[in-house]
C-alpha cells in the first residue's frame, strides 16, 4: 500500500503497473471498438508483441541510466557500439562483402559486415576505457556481447517485416527503413549491457 501511495504521488510508475495500464487500454479498445470483433485477438496479439518485443526491452535504458556515477556513461556505450558498429559493418559489407550472413532475413548482410561491426564496437570500448573507471576488459566484454545482441536484433525486426509482409517498418526517416530500423538492434543490446554490468561485472566490483 505504501509503494502504491508513492507511485500515485508521482514517483515513476513500476513495470506491472505499466503492463496494467496497456492492458486496461486494450480491454477498453478491444470493447467499444467498430472493428470486426473478430480482429479483436489478432490486434491484442500485435500490440501486445510491440511492448513486449520493443519497449519492455528498451525500459532497461533507465535503470542503465541510472547504474551509479558510471551510469550516464554505460548508456552511452550501449548506444555508441551500435551506431559505429553498424557503420562499419555498411562500409564494409558495401565494399568487400560476399557472404551473406541470412539472406532469407536481410539480404544485404555479409558475414564480413558482421566481423567489422564487432571489431568496431571493441575500438569504440577501447576509447570508452580513457573517460571509465570500468576496467578495459570488462568494457571489451560489454562491447562484445552487446555488439552480438545488437545484431540479433537486427536481425529479430527483419523478421518481424518479413513475417507481417512489408519491406519497412515505417515511411517517417526518407531512405530507411522506418523509425524501427533505427533502434533494432539497442533492443536486445542495451539489456544485455545491464545484466552484464549487475551480474558480471558488479559483484567483483
Amino acid at each position: 500500500m505504501v509503494a502504491l501511495e508513492r507511485r500515485l504521488r508521482g514517483g515513476p510508475p513500476s513495470l506491472d503497473a505499466a503492463f496494467f495500464l496497456f492492458v486496461l487500454g486494450i480491454a477498453i479498445l478491444t470493447l467499444f471498438t467498430k472493428r470486426p470483433m473478430v480482429e479483436g485477438l489478432p490486434s491484442v496479439g500485435i500490440s501486445a508483441s510491440g511492448l513486449i518485443l520493443i519497449a519492455f526491452p528498451l525500459s532497461f535504458a533507465i535503470p542503465l541510466h541510472a547504474a551509479g556515477p558510471q551510469g550516464p556513461a554505460l548508456l552511452l556505450l550501449a548506444m555508441v557500439i551500435i551506431w559505429v558498429g553498424d557503420t562499419a559493418a555498411y562500409f564494409v559489407g558495401r565494399s568487400i562483402g560476399r557472404y551473406k550472413l541470412a539472406p532469407h532475413l536481410s539480404p544485404k548482410k555479409t558475414w564480413e559486415g558482421t566481423v567489422a561491426s564487432f571489431l568496431g564496437s571493441l575500438i569504440v570500448a577501447v576509447v570508452f576505457a580513457r573517460f571509465m573507471t570500468v576496467p578495459l576488459e570488462h568494457l571489451l566484454g560489454m562491447a562484445a556481447v552487446g555488439n552480438v545482441a545488437g545484431q540479433v536484433g537486427d536481425l529479430l525486426e527483419s523478421a518481424y517485416k518479413r513475417s507481417a509482409g512489408i519491406k519497412d517498418s515505417g515511411s517517417i526517416l526518407p531512405g530507411h527503413g522506418g523509425v524501427l530500423d533505427r533502434i533494432d538492434a539497442l533492443i536486445l543490446s542495451i539489456p544485455v549491457v545491464w545484466y552484464y554490468w549487475v551480474l558480471i561485472y558488479s559483484p567483483r566490483s
